[in-house]
């Protein structure tokens, strides 16, 4: 079970979701700093392919974002980041959840046995 494909999934979904908060937290960090831009953590769709080839595993990618810059040459939009930060932990809550749901059952399952 610990090397199922939606373990695997899961893990990498937890990682890429941490990679994805700490970008955030640069981000608004830097809304003031001349020059910066915002990061941007990408790992949905690898993991979609990777899970339907029968893996679950697949490593987050961080890029710089493009979107345009103020006169300072930041990028940085606290809105953005802002709604990508409760988006992102409600999908972490998430994602929890189910690993929580996964080990119960693994429990459940050895004291039966």
């Amino acid at each position: 079970m610990l090397d199922s494909v939606t373990s695997a999934a899961l893990t990498s979904a937890l990682n890429g979701l941490s990679l994805r908060q700490q970008a955030i937290a640069d981000n608004i960090a830097n809304v003031n700093t001349p020059g910066y831009h915002a990061k941007r953590v990408q790992f949905e769709s690898a993991l979609a392919a990777s899970v339907q080839a029968g893996s679950g595993n697949v490593d987050a990618t961080t890029e710089l974002s493009q979107e345009p810059t103020r006169l300072d040459g930041n990028n940085v939009n606290l809105d953005t980041e802002t709604l990508s930060n409760v988006d992102t932990v409600l999908r972490y809550q998430f994602a929890s959840q189910a690993v929580s749901a996964e080990f119960t059952g693994m429990r459940t399952a050895m004291r039966t046995a």
